[in-house]
């Protein structure tokens, strides 16, 4: 009787052997760089490397460079963006004091670019005056005509540098994910980077980040002659699954790829663009509603109401210091704000006539759910939000009951076609105005599943194929890359000295 088991086993095995055996895609290096031009850029794949990410990390060695580079070209792949820290080339914190013996490994770097045949695009992640990182700068490059002057002599320093260098082997992406900047602010800083590094070098291709943390194409720069590069982050909860530097993201729910479009945000009036309903509709009288409420911004009244307009609950979430209904206090010092993490559910008895339920912050800022349950103990169902900043309620969530499979349906799903129209139709736009788009970041932190990992990776490849885009995967090696990325789902190769995951290389070098 066990027999079937046991062939099942062995044929796993000997098809997992196949697989390790097949042979790796690679090809011959160097080869030519296309040609880029700021209004269309080329269709550059590749990767960013974090050797000089960080001030405080240690010197990467030049052969692991020259490996690197080695195995990126070898695989197929033209194009690296290496993400600069600037504390790690001035003299003792002073911003103004350029020390160009430290800048010999970015040297190094941008010649084995053109020594292997890959591109090179110089990204100020930590910029003088900016960062998304922490700690934050002292002094605010979008404010402070002081931060701007010295940020324009680096970019500067760098043009001299690499003048000559032509523009299909090097690049420079002037700032990582610009955030509280007006656009017409973020435009005035770029035409000051640009005349300064054009002063100097006047060919050099400039790439800018969107705003928005990359996710908000700025039209205005279209008169600067300068590339775009977007983000392949979202939905993130899948991209940044357990991802110890953000809050919260490992009281995420597990992922999934496609998903319904529900989000765990309920925003109320303090961000009126973003302020919608979560609907329930379907038959829900007589069932317990539980609401787990993860984080509270500032002030939250949450109102559920029935069909006919009836208040069946309403509570009143009120953050602040010291103890209350929170597990944790936040304190955002830059808001002067509380942002408390409950993690606490609510239940809603509801009346037995009920047949639609909607959830609604009334007044206040925002509020998150983690979940939503249906029914109690073995009955009943959970329905598991999206955790995306901006991502609104879509319509009426329709459930189906108790024994239904699944038990909610949503009008809208995350899925190929979000992707292409709600997170990059602006983008088409942007490259239709005259501004070449790329993707300079995107993957997913190694705890997401790798299944949900491949679906969501084909349909944002696919999607960035269909638009003649580039992108770059963070990172090469590492816990979004495809070498030892120690994912604890994945059945390794081993090549080469490193764990490689095949299934994401194969992915990348498809598309």
């Amino acid at each position: 009787m066990r027999t079937p088991g046991l062939i099942r086993v062995f044929a796993g095995l000997w098809f997992a052997t196949l697989v390790a055996a097949a042979p790796l895609q690679t090809f011959p290096y160097p080869r030519p760089l296309p040609e880029p031009a700021a209004e269309k850029l080329p269709r550059w794949r590749g990767f960013n490397l974090l050797y000089k990410f960080n001030a405080q990390s240690a010197p990467t060695p030049e052969h692991v460079m020259e490996e690197d580079f080695r195995l990126i070209a070898s695989l197929g792949f033209n194009f690296v963006r290496l993400p600069l820290d600037y504390r790690g080339w001035i003299v003792g914190g002073d911003w103004e004091r350029i020390d160009e013996a430290k800048l010999v490994e970015i040297d190094r770097i941008v010649a084995l670019g053109g020594k292997y045949g890959v591109h090179v695009a110089l990204n100020f992640h930590r910029a003088p005056g900016y960062t998304v990182a922490k700690p934050a700068e002292s002094r605010s490059l979008w404010t402070e005509a002081e931060a701007q002057r010295v940020c324009a002599l680096h970019w500067a320093e760098f043009a001299r540098r690499y003048r000559g260098i032509p523009s299909a082997r090097l690049s420079f992406n002037l700032f990582n994910e610009p955030a509280g900047v007006t656009e017409a602010g973020y435009v005035a800083v770029v035409r000051q980077m640009a005349e300064a590094i054009r002063r100097e070098d006047p060919e050099r291709l400039i790439l800018c980040d969107g705003l928005d943390y990359g996710n908000a194409p700025p039209l205005g720069l279209r008169a600067l002659h300068v590339g775009l590069m977007t983000r392949g982050y979202r939905p993130m909860n899948i991209s940044h699954f357990r991802a110890n530097w953000i809050t919260g993201s490992d009281r995420w729910a597990t992922p999934d790829w496609p998903a319904p479009q529900v989000s765990a945000f309920l925003y109320g009036p303090m961000k009126q663009d973003l302020q919608s309903s979560l609907v329930l509709a379907g038959p829900l009288g007589g069932n317990v509603l539980q609401l787990h409420i993860d984080t509270v911004s500032t002030r939250a009244k949450l109102r559920a109401t029935s069909g006919d307009g009836t208040v069946v609950w309403e509570h009143d979430f009120q953050p602040g210091p010291g103890e209350g209904e929170w597990k944790t206090v936040g304190y955002r010092a830059e808001w002067k704000s509380y942002a408390n993490i409950y993690d606490r559910t609510y239940t809603i008895d509801l009346p037995a006539q009920v047949s639609r339920v909607e959830l609604r912050v009334v007044e206040g800022d925002w509020l998150t759910l983690s979940s939503l349950t249906v029914g109690t103990g073995a009955t009943s169902r959970v329905l598991h939000p999206t955790n995306t900043w901006g991502l609104k309620q879509s319509g009426e969530v329709e459930f189906l009951g108790r024994d239904a499979e699944p038990a909610f349906r949503s009008p809208s799903q995350l899925d190929r076609a979000w992707l292409r129209d709600t997170c990059y139709g602006a983008w088409r736009e942007a490259q239709t105005a005259g501004l070449g788009v790329m993707i300079g970041e995107m993957g997913a932190f190694r705890h997401t599943p790798h299944p949900v990992v491949l679906r969501w990776m084909e349909d944002l490849l696919v999607t960035a194929q269909g638009e003649n885009w580039g992108w770059a995967l963070w990172e090469f090696r590492g816990p979004f890359g495809v070498l030892d990325s120690q994912r604890a789902d994945v059945t390794y190769e081993r090549w080469e000295g490193h764990a490689l995951d095949r299934r994401l290389l194969d992915l990348l070098q498809k598309h």
